[in-house]
């Protein structure tokens, strides 16, 4: 049978998991407060904490970081530590801070399956920009690790459910394997096990799956680690780096909201900034164009711009790309918050654009359309409800 999603051994915590679950490396970057908590939270006890570098501490000497994460990396595995579960899968149920259930697979993916560049054609595609300078620091990372820990998040195209639907059906006769409360009010955990029959009924959906289109996964979460992973395959090769693990959630699940990222432009003339921009697209008042809001201290103008790309983002972005390429001086920020485009916007020199979220439905339709979309084109859920690592996965022996 083809596969798609591959089982593994799966290494959980034997034991104190509230303590050994941290979230994501890349959540809380500026937030010292949050990540010293985590600390004071784990004390001594075994925690992923000790196997990651999370973002916020990039600019310290990572030399010696890297040696503490190897060197507990092979103490957990030397004291025997970890439960091995071979050949798993794992359902997992995640109660958000809202009280919204996110429900997944985590399993592992060929990274042969996957290419993050602009205009891949491979089943597993980045739905965002991914930033090459971003990549050599997790490689540095991942090429001493012993283990991998995973905060990635795959989407899947499945409206009618048929995939986690299946699963979460049955989900009470299945072996369960953890259940507890996640720390810094991150929810709460499930996880069952998956067993093989299952496993092959999954893989049986996707291959129907993939005679209707080339693409079978967007990538919603962690494209940066999930590229590491592939340039740690590609310069070497073997059974152990050839994949990669996963969580595969449903595009369609409530609990996912897609939230815009908007964008404020600062250092040039708002009047000038507009002329460039019709210049770009020709007219700002296009018959069924693509609708966005200019702000700044001259009042609010809705435009209709002319389709660049298939996203009212995409179009917009890439105005601004050639804006900033020529207006050196000119600088772009990405902002969650409506009232904060608005305020900002009214400084001199500021220019604000507001617009919708991109709807689930065009997600997958625009990537297969215009590639890997602009970087912040969309945010998916908060913080507090991003992937905490727990599942670990020998990469190396």
């Amino acid at each position: 049978m083809q596969k798609y999603l591959f089982p593994s051994t799966l290494l959980l915590p034997a034991s104190d998991p509230e303590k050994f679950a941290v979230i994501a490396c890349d959540q809380f970057t500026s937030d010292a407060a949050y990540w010293q908590s985590v600390e004071e939270t784990v004390g001594d006890a075994p925690s992923s904490l000790r196997l990651i570098l999370p973002e916020i501490y990039l600019s310290k000497d990572k030399r010696a970081i890297l040696t503490s994460i190897r060197t507990h990396m092979e103490q957990y595995l030397r004291d025997g530590y970890f439960t091995e579960h071979p050949d798993a899968m794992i359902y997992v149920e995640r109660k958000l801070a809202n009280g919204a259930v996110r429900r997944g697979i985590v399993a592992t993916v060929d990274l042969a399956d996957y290419d993050y560049h602009k205009g891949a054609d491979a089943r597993i595609r980045a739905t965002e920009e991914t930033i090459p300078e971003r990549i050599p620091p997790r490689v540095a990372i991942r090429e001493q690790a012993l283990l991998e820990l995973s905060h990635i998040l795959l989407l899947a195209d499945d409206p009618a459910d048929r995939i986690i639907g299946a699963v979460a059906a049955v989900s009470d006769s299945l072996p369960l394997l953890y259940d507890f409360d996640l720390m810094q009010g991150g929810g709460h955990l499930i996880g069952r096990l998956i067993p093989s029959a299952l496993q092959d009924e999954i893989n049986a959906v996707l291959a129907e799956f993939e005679k209707s289109s080339p693409m079978l996964f967007a990538v919603g979460d962690g494209n940066h680690s999930l590229a590491t992973a592939k340039e740690c395959y590609n310069a070497h090769p073997d059974s152990f780096s050839r994949y990669a693990m996963v969580e595969l959630v449903n595009l369609h699940d409530p609990s996912l909201v897609f939230e815009p990222i908007y964008r404020i432009v600062y250092g040039m003339d708002s009047t000038l900034l507009r002329r460039e921009m019709e210049s770009y697209f020709g007219t700002l008042h296009a018959e069924d164009g693509q609708t966005c809001l200019i702000l700044s201290a001259n009042g609010e103008e809705t435009l209709s711009l002319p389709p660049v790309q298939k996203l009212t983002v995409g179009s917009l972005q890439s105005f601004l790309n050639d804006l900033t390429a020529r207006y050196p001086d000119v600088k772009l920020d990405y902002v969650h918050e409506a009232e904060t485009v608005r305020s900002r916007s009214l400084q001199p020199d500021t220019t604000g654009f507001l617009f919708d979220s991109i709807h689930k439905n065009e997600l997958f339709p625009a990537v297969l359309a215009d590639g890997a979309l602009p970087r912040k084109t969309f945010s998916m859920g908060e913080g507090y409800d991003k992937r905490y690592y727990l599942e670990a996965r020998e990469i190396r022996k």
